[in-house]
This record gives structure tokens, C-alpha cells and sequence, in this order.
């Protein structure tokens, strides 16, 4: 009964982000999102053209995704770790909304599908190990945090990380070039 009443915290605070990035996109960042240039057809046929340096981009990838996971382990380990918890997942519904509801702006359902489509398969690893850490943060001291923990939260990030790189872009690439 627990664990379905703290999974709907993580749900409602998701969506409520979710709905708030819509909102946002839609009614004080429209015109800003219309004149961006990143969904634009250069910039997507750029993106497709490119060749990427993978060992560069590996070191980037890694670098911006272990950020967030090192301050909100360091943060988690403060008495506010609850509210840090509902913060990130709220960041991250709002973010989700914000791109999801620009991608519509720009590319229509096409859009959605290049958002979903940029996401496969890393954000399966991602979402695993960002759960496990946020559950442990949200239920501690109840659950507590063990080197087999650590072990599948690392490897399920670097499955990902490597996922970004090397899977990811040749996914991207097929599906821009049949646009």
C-alpha cells in the first residue's frame, strides 16, 4: 500500500510539471519556440549530415548526465532530500512538456515521433537507475542504499550513456532521413 501511495507522489508531481511545461510553451514562450532554429529543417539536416566524433561525444554524454545524478545524490543527502525529490521530478515533467509542446509547435506529430525517437533505447537505463536513486532518496531511511544497489545503478547509467552514443545517433539519423 506504500509503495503505490509514494509511486502516485512520483506520478502527480511528474505530471503536474508535465502540464506546467505545456503551459508554459504555450502561452509565454510561443513565440520564441516558433522562431528557434533547433526542430528547423537546416538544423535537422545538418544533424543527419554530421559525422560524430564518438569517443568526444561519449566524454560529453557521460559529463552532462552524471551531473545531475552527483547534485542530487549530494542533495539527497541533506534533511530535505523529500522536497529535492519532488523538485527533480517536477523539473523533469516540466522539461518533458516543454519539449514535447515545442516539438508540436515546430513539426506537428512528427515532432513527438522525432522526441520519442531521440530518447530510445538510453531512456530506458536512464529512467531505471533515476528511479532506483529517487526512490531510495524519497523512502529513506526505510530502504537503504547497498553496494549491489550502486553496482546496477552505474552500469544501468553507463548501458545508457553508451546507448547515447553509439545507438542513438544511427537511430536519429534513419529516421531524419526519411523526413
Amino acid at each position: 500500500m506504500r509503495i503505490q501511495e509514494n509511486g502516485k507522489h512520483f506520478v502527480l508531481c511528474y505530471m503536474l510539471g508535465f502540464c506546467a511545461g505545456i503551459l508554459y510553451a504555450n502561452l509565454v514562450v510561443k513565440d520564441y519556440i516558433i522562431s528557434m532554429g533547433i526542430l528547423s529543417e537546416y538544423f535537422l539536416n545538418e544533424y543527419s549530415a554530421d559525422d560524430i566524433q564518438t569517443a568526444e561525444y561519449l566524454w560529453y554524454v557521460a559529463r552532462i548526465r552524471m551531473t545531475p545524478v552527483l547534485i542530487l545524490g549530494a542533495l539527497g543527502c541533506t534533511k530535505l532530500r523529500k522536497g529535492i525529490v519532488a523538485a527533480f521530478v517536477l523539473w523533469t515533467g516540466f522539461s518533458s512538456g516543454l519539449l514535447f509542446t515545442s516539438a508540436v509547435i515546430k513539426m506537428g506529430v512528427k515532432g513527438i515521433i522525432l522526441c520519442l525517437i531521440a530518447l530510445i533505447p538510453q531512456f530506458l537505463f536512464y529512467a531505471a537507475g533515476y528511479l532506483a536513486l529517487l526512490w531510495y532518496l524519497y523512502t529513506y531511511p526505510q530502504v537503504r542504499w547497498n553496494l549491489t544497489k550502486t553496482v546496477i545503478f552505474l552500469l544501468l547509467m553507463a548501458v545508457g550513456i553508451l546507448l547515447e552514443c553509439y545507438v542513438n545517433p544511427v537511430i536519429m539519423q534513419m529516421f531524419i532521413q526519411t523526413l
